[in-house]
């Protein structure tokens, strides 16, 4: 019997030592590259993308997403436009990133007939559009293009250093909500695709035209119609997004409940070998954690450290655990004995809220004299039994109630430090000598656990704080392969506070497949997210499916994938369309299929392609293919070199050459994107800013997985000037910001900084004020955003000073003629005051961006 300090002299104990294997789940190799899982997103609207094309909404689809609200006290900080426009790459409203609307009529290409295999290409005429050519524009913010047309020329358009790609965001929520279809859809039965609002449509026989290989598929007499406009009640002929929701369920096990997302269990494992600091602000999240959670959400609480305790609710007033052996897996016995016991290991929150404070109340700080990094800790042991617990029965029937085990399931690992006992363990120290072998052991068995526990639904998220090293090599494969996060944060105070609620009310649909569709034009390259190929045998077959088809690990709306694609040939035809799927379950156990259709005009102008290119997306695909190949920090140096041979070839093969000159101009029409290239060349993902590899470890395997609007703010950051009366300016990255009588907001996606100028803080009451707002819009901007940021505040000339002068844009040594035009604001400076500025830099040797730019023998472009 072994008791833990925590438990009541009556507890229960099970003590069982032999070891239980884990079942390796078959998974088949995929064959585009696709990269480890970990997410997330923000939903706070980034910088506008250039050009969008808006129509006006009709039928139902509307366009744009609106501005977040800005509400927290003291006072509702708001943005205003700038004296002077602002300068690139950042816009001057805090709009919605635009993706492409959808152009009007749905004819079938002018030029490359398809064949047609049961009539003749006369049929091309016959085909009446499932809308009139003033069919009503739509859009999809879960689609996001690097450009809005392409190039016909297969030999340009498919070079390297631009490429062309998507962004795929399964999971996201739409401004409007998505047309819902209650019935099975309707699929080409040669290629599989859906039919849609592109295709044409024999109004006589309800035939339509498959857009993806033009074969000619029934309705079952459903497309039957008088007239073209009868067809536009069937939301998906009119619509370029719609939700199908599947009829039937055919699992067994399926009880429908009101709302089965609010008793998904949430399983918190936790480390037990903290000091007394870590401790008491681990026990203030804790508290705060059961306060916030929804009363119907069932709760398990595990401890581990050389045992792993799990904390029984059966008694409402008494702290009282289970205790099993962390030396080894538990065993089929030891399992048994808790799940068919008598114990409650998972109970709903507005049962057990009481015990939980008292569980958590009841901690106490490691006792022995042993340095951090080498005290035991059986973490893999302690997920072992928390994903037992969650498939067992006595989940199933506690309370009475049956309901589909492991469903959405979340366990939630607070870390302190490594894993150092029992399997998937490390040991102490580096110095050992076997330490690689057993280090590589112990990743693969992360990953087997991540993998089983996967297979079950369920997502493991690692949340680590302090200064001890948790050795994350060994930790991210558990979290990557369940479709969880695993995140690093200081300590264990407010900011991993807050993510330790917003972890738990993440909602993660499951069974999630996405099918990518393309023109036979197009050729699919990578595909980077969280996600693997999927095994052929878990999806329906077509005769000629050529689909790209991915597993999810998780389907939530902070993930993203990033899609490459290429010309496979010279582009005939007017149109090239795509399709994506995304299958899965949703957090209320339907059967979801989401189908989203779109189709991008061709051009043989390179400066139509080029005008029509997404600088801002176009940049957030280059920079995960670029992460993919940096893991180590010597990859990440020579991934600095590959931006800047791409932004010289973009140039070369994009931009013109100035007479007698060997520089090129870099191109007006994609301005932004070298200045967003730049930052990330220079900051945390690539660059030095970082200071330990495991920091950059993890914060590139979020970046893999975010989100467009996060991904783009680990770019580059977004920085904001406070002015009179509680309102912001955006303004460009650049150093000429830290002006000594502002305070400035620099969001940078995982860190936000905020800070004041020396002259403002010897003023008490201003730099309050201002400090006050500052604070308020960094967490109004971040509100939804997971993982939670850092919100570090200094003033100017501190030693954390220097965390917020790194992510800027050293432009204190360009002419001044290129600082106006690149930072506008300068101009509203007064003679005294841009003197103040110029004698308040350090010299440092960093290149500015057009010093950058120069040296790779191009042309700075032109701000817009």
């Amino acid at each position: 019997m072994a008791t833990p300090p925590q438990a009541s002299p009556g507890a229960p104990n099970t003590d069982k030592k032999s070891p239980m294997t884990p079942a390796p789940p078959t998974i088949s190799p995929g064959a585009p590259r696709f990269t480890p899982p970990n997410l997330q997103q923000d939903q706070i609207a980034s910088p506008s993308i250039k050009n969008p094309i808006m129509l006006s909404p009709e039928n139902g689809v509307k366009t744009g997403s609106p501005v977040p609200h800005l509400s927290t006290p003291p006072g509702p900080p708001v943005f205003t436009s700038p004296v002077r426009p602002a300068a690139v790459p950042f816009r001057t409203s805090p709009a919605t990133p635009q993706p492409l609307a959808f152009s009007s009529g749905s004819s079938l290409p002018t030029s490359s007939p398809p064949q047609f295999p049961n009539g003749s290409a006369e049929l091309q005429q016959q085909l009446p559009g499932a809308t009139e050519e003033s069919m009503p524009a739509g859009e999809s913010p879960c689609v996001l293009f690097s450009a809005h047309k392409l190039l016909k020329h297969k030999k340009l358009a498919n070079v390297p250093s631009l490429g062309f790609g998507v962004l795929v965001s399964p999971g996201r929520e739409t401004s409007t909500g998505p047309q819902v279809i209650h019935r099975d859809p309707h699929r080409c039965h040669n290629c599989g695709a859906y039919s849609n609002l592109y295709s044409n449509i024999l109004i006589g026989s309800g035939q339509w035209q498959c857009v993806i290989c033009w074969n000619l598929n029934g309705s079952e007499g459903e497309y039957i119609a008088s007239s073209k406009e009868e067809l536009r009640n069937f939301p998906e002929l009119s619509s370029p997004l719609v939700d199908f929701i599947q009829t039937g369920n055919k699992r067994p096990s399926f009880v429908p409940v009101t709302d089965s997302r609010t008793s998904a269990p949430v399983v918190l494992v936790i480390d037990e070998c903290l000091d007394e600091a870590h401790l008491q602000h681990l026990q203030s999240s804790l508290h705060a954690f059961v306060d916030s959670v929804p009363p119907t959400t069932r709760i398990g609480i595990i401890l581990y450290g050389s045992t792993v305790s799990v904390y029984d609710f059966t008694e409402e007033s008494i702290a009282s655990a289970d205790v099993i052996p962390g030396g080894t897996s538990p065993t089929q016995e030891t399992l048994k004995g808790l799940i068919y016991g008598t114990g409650i290991y998972l109970s709903p929150m507005h049962a057990s809220k009481e015990v939980a404070h008292l569980i958590f109340s009841s901690l106490r700080p490691y006792k022995l004299n042993v340095p951090e990094v080498s005290r035991d800790r059986c973490l893999g042991t302690a997920v072992e039994v928390a994903m037992a617990i969650i498939q067992g029965p006595s989940v199933d029937m506690s309370r009475g109630v049956v309901k589909r085990p492991g469903g959405n399931s979340r366990i939630i690992v607070c870390a302190g430090g490594p894993n150092t006992y029992g399997p998937g363990s490390v040991p102490h120290s580096y110095t050992h000598p076997n330490y690689p072998h057993r280090e590589k052991t112990a990743i693969k068995w992360m990953e087997r656990l991540g993998r089983e526990a996967h297979q079950h639904n369920i997502v493991v998220d690692i949340l680590c704080a302090g200064t001890c090293p948790v050795r994350v090599p060994v930790l991210q494969p558990l979290a990557n392969a369940s479709g969880g996060v695993l995140v690093l944060h200081d300590d264990f105070g407010e900011a991993f506070g807050v993510n330790l609620q917003r972890a738990s009310a993440r909602a993660a649909s499951s069974h999630g497949l996405l099918e990518i569709r393309c023109s036979d034009d197009i050729l699919v390259t990578q595909v980077v997210g969280p996600g693997e190929e999927a095994n052929i045998d878990t999806h329906e077959t077509f005769k000629n499916d050529m689909a790209v088809s991915i597993q999810m690990l998780s389907v939530e709306e902070t993930q993203c994938f990033s899609i490459s694609m290429q010309n496979k040939h010279d582009i005939k035809s007017d149109y090239v369309f795509f399709q994506f799927a995304i299958q899965y379950s949703n957090v209320y156990q339907a059967d979801i299929a989401r189908v989203i259709t779109i189709r991008l005009p061709t051009v043989d102008s390179v400066s139509a392609y080029l005008q029509s290119v997404q600088d801002e997306v176009a940049a957030v695909i280059i920079a995960k293919r670029t992460l993919l190949q940096a893991k180590s920090y010597s990859d990440a140096i020579d991934m600095q070199t590959t931006i800047d041979e791409r932004v010289k070839d973009i140039a070369s093969k994009f931009g013109s050459q100035v007479p007698k000159s060997k520089l090129y101009r870099f191109p007006k029409e994609i301005s932004l994107l070298p200045e967003l290239l730049f930052h990330l060349r220079r900051g945390p993902l690539l660059g030095s800013i970082v200071g330990h590899e495991d920091e950059r470890s993890v914060l590139r395997n979020l970046f893999l997985n975010a989100s467009f609007d996060l991904s783009l703010r680990m770019i580059a950051p977004r920085c904001l000037m406070h002015r009179e009366g509680g309102t912001f300016e955006e303004l460009p990255a650049y150093d000429l910001a830290m002006q000594s009588d502002t305070a400035v907001v620099l969001d940078h996606g995982t860190d936000v900084f905020i800070w004041l100028g020396a002259e403002l803080a010897a003023d008490e009451g201003r730099s309050a004020a201002a400090l006050a707002a500052c604070r308020t819009l960094a967490e109004e901007l971040t509100e939804l955003r997971f993982p939670a940021p850092r919100i570090l505040a200094f003033k100017e000339g501190s030693s954390q000073a220097r965390y917020f002068v790194s992510r800027l844009i050293p432009a204190n040594k360009d002419p001044p003629y290129e600082q106006e035009a690149r930072f506008p604001q300068l101009r509203t400076l007064t003679i005294e005051q841009r003197t103040k500025l110029k004698s308040s830099f350090i010299h440092f040797d960093d290149p500015s961006f057009c010093e950058w730019i120069r040296g790779l023998k191009a042309v700075p472009p032109e701000p817009i």
